[in-house]
């Protein structure tokens, strides 16, 4: 028994006309009134050169419509063409006014004065069942050529109308005295198409009346393969015009065929054959973005500016208990109690804001405080700089590996990771939250200003405390190269030293028999003629500075540092000036396990002090 579907069919036209317009805010009004009065769904574009529609509904709504733009004298020869749908192929109502119904972009081209002879659809197949020659040619986009064309037809190698006029100068030249037949999906195309090819200098131009859905309608599917693309949600119609298998990529907009959609890098709403890229593809294209982001917000610094800068100032245990005024002395004492008591009173030292460092935190006015006042652990209060100008930082911040948990990047050098002393925008953690935002990555390990190469952050809080966890508990691989001072005798060195707790004049921490223990493995490289030597570095344990603090100490200190002098001398642990000579210390790898439990391991590229030339062998 025949089943009878009890769905109303919805009713598709599409049609144009090519006639001079005037009043087209009026029009448009009218218009869109009655296609809601009609419950209509569809595009209707509004020019000073025509009309172009295209909608859908029931059939005693399209008739109402097509009435009303009959009614006017302008319309009254518009000649829809249909096709039957069970679904709405539309989301919405639009009518809108454009400067072309059509985007072709050349003003002397008019339809409404002069077009090229239409060719019937019965004329052409009988053309072509005579075997007659004939240029087909196929003045329709990329996409829509793929799905479906006529038999041994032209196409352009377009992805946009646009792009006709010049690519109908690569044609051969014998085709400007031979018949041509051009076509499009509905016909509107080829009304600009044919007046431009005559001016072109071909001389025999016809083009399909009514398109190709008008040739389906009246002939058939002879002469042709495929599917036609159409400009609604049903994608294609085949020759009896019957929406079809075929569907659009959600991601790139590309066709895809059924036989496209059973291949595995077809997801819907994902990805197709056509936008499909490896997870490496999609790693280099993510990065590339990226370093653009990067490059853009450090360009300028975002500390060049003169801004008011908030830092922290936190009050640790062994403060606890102590005046306001003998914590700051405490924490900061190179800066005088005087100046501290006058910042006191000027109100440059209020308690810190709820969420700071948010963008979205909303300023408050400074309280005054007491400088007898007294402070408890774990306090938090901000020092108000007005107009600071920071100094200058390298900002070459290279990312390296990005996922939904980890963020992995080559830091340069010099660059703070977080705000101290005069840094506070000009820093690594400052650029990153501006770059990620609203992510605020979680710095997991230390790298101090000078030294440049590999840090690891982490995208989750949650994923934070696995790998600080792992820092903790020695079990992160790290090694650093570095370039020293002087020739080691031996080729491997490892040094024991404790190093102090507290940093001492000028912020150096100097090996320290009763402070806290550390252990570095060094591996020298090679001996470089101008007396210095490479060196690779394993620290087994994680002290602050204790790379530097061990070279020195075994009397070869690190090229470049400002703190851990030649001659066992010490200076001040202070962030260089770009144009200083660097510090020869680079991070160099990383080796951990991700959220998931999986090994990890990355390198950071090279500095350019990492020369290899001229060395002397190692011993064996």
């Amino acid at each position: 028994m025949t089943q009878i579907s009890t769905t109303p069919a919805i009713i598709n036209i599409s049609c144009y006309k090519f006639v001079p317009l005037d009043n087209l805010s009026e029009r448009r009004d009218a218009i869109r009134a009655a296609a809601q009065e009609c419950d209509l769904r569809g595009t209707v574009l509004l020019s000073r050169e025509g009309i172009n529609l295209f909608v859908a509904g029931s059939r005693a709504a399209i008739d109402g419509f097509v009435g009303f733009l009959r009614s006017d004298p302008l319309l009254s020869d518009l000649q829809p063409k249909e096709s039957l749908n069970q679904y709405q192929p539309f989301s919405r109502m639009l009518v809108k006014i454009k400067r072309e119904i059509i985007a072709f972009g050349h003003d002397d081209v008019r339809p409404a004065v002069r077009t090229s002879p239409k060719l019937p659809a019965a004329e052409l197949r009988r053309w072509l069942d005579e075997g007659r020659p004939v240029h087909l040619l196929d003045t329709r986009n990329d996409y829509e050529v793929q799905i479906g064309t006529f038999r041994n037809a032209v196409h352009l190698n377009i992805d946009h109308f646009r792009q006709f006029p010049e690519a109908i100068q690569q044609l051969p030249q014998t085709m400007r005295d031979e018949p041509v037949v051009m076509f499009c999906t509905g016909g509107i195309r080829c009304e600009k198409a044919g007046p431009w090819m005559e001016s072109a200098g071909f001389r025999n131009v016809y083009q399909l009346d009514g398109g190709i859905l008008k040739y389906f309608e009246e002939v058939g599917g002879a002469h042709w393969d495929g599917e036609c693309f159409v400009f609604d949600q049903r994608v294609a119609v085949n020759p009896q015009l019957e929406e079809t298998g075929t569907t659009q990529c959600y991601i790139c907009q590309a066709v895809v065929t059924p036989q496209q959609q059973q291949q595995p890098e077809y997801v819907a709403g994902r990805s197709c054959p056509a936008c499909y890229r490896s997870d490496a593809e999609q790693q280099r294209e993510q990065l590339l973005s990226r370093a653009r982001q990067l490059a853009a917000a450090v360009d300028p610094l975002p500390g060049s500016r003169a801004e008011l800068n908030r830092r922290p100032l936190n009050v640790p245990l062994r403060c606890a208990g102590l005046t306001l005024l003998d914590f700051l002395l405490e924490l900061h004492p190179q800066t005088g109690r005087d100046e501290w008591q006058r910042r006191i009173s000027q109100s440059e030292v209020v308690p810190a804001e709820p969420g700071r460092g948010r963008r979205s935190r909303r300023p408050r006015e400074a309280v005054p405080l007491a400088p007898d006042r007294l402070v408890r652990e774990g306090e938090r209060f901000d020092l108000l700089e007005p107009q600071v100008v920071e100094p200058p930082v390298a900002a070459d911040i290279c990312v390296l590996h990005e996922d939904a948990e980890l963020i992995v990047i080559s830091k340069p050098a010099p660059l703070p990771v977080h705000a101290c002393g005069r840094f506070h925008r000009n820093t690594l953690r400052h650029i990153l939250n501006h770059v990620y935002f609203p992510e605020r990555p979680h710095v997991v390990h230390r790298l101090d200003a000078n030294t440049s190469g590999l840090m690891v952050l982490a995208r989750r809080k949650r994923t934070a405390t696995l790998l600080a966890k792992q820092f903790e508990q020695r079990q992160v691989r790290k090694t650093y190269l570095a370039r020293i001072v002087g020739h080691p005798p031996h080729d491997s060195l490892t040094c024991d030293l404790a190093l102090a707790e507290e940093p001492g004049v000028g912020g150096v921490r100097l090996p320290d028999p009763a402070g806290t223990a550390a252990l570095t493995e060094f591996t020298v490289l090679c001996r470089l003629s101008d007396g210095t030597a490479m060196v690779r570095a394993i620290p087994v344990t994680g002290r602050t500075s204790q790379i530097r603090a061990h070279l020195w100490a075994l009397g070869f200190p690190i090229c470049g540092d400002p703190a851990y002098l030649p001659n066992h001398g010490t200076g001040e642990n202070r962030t260089l000036d770009p144009s200083e000579p660097v510090m020869c210390l680079h991070a160099e790898s990383l080796q951990f396990r991700d959220p998931a439990g999986m090994e990890r391991q990355f390198s950071a590229p090279l500095p350019a002090w990492v020369l290899m030339e001229n060395r002397e062998p190692c011993q064996s």
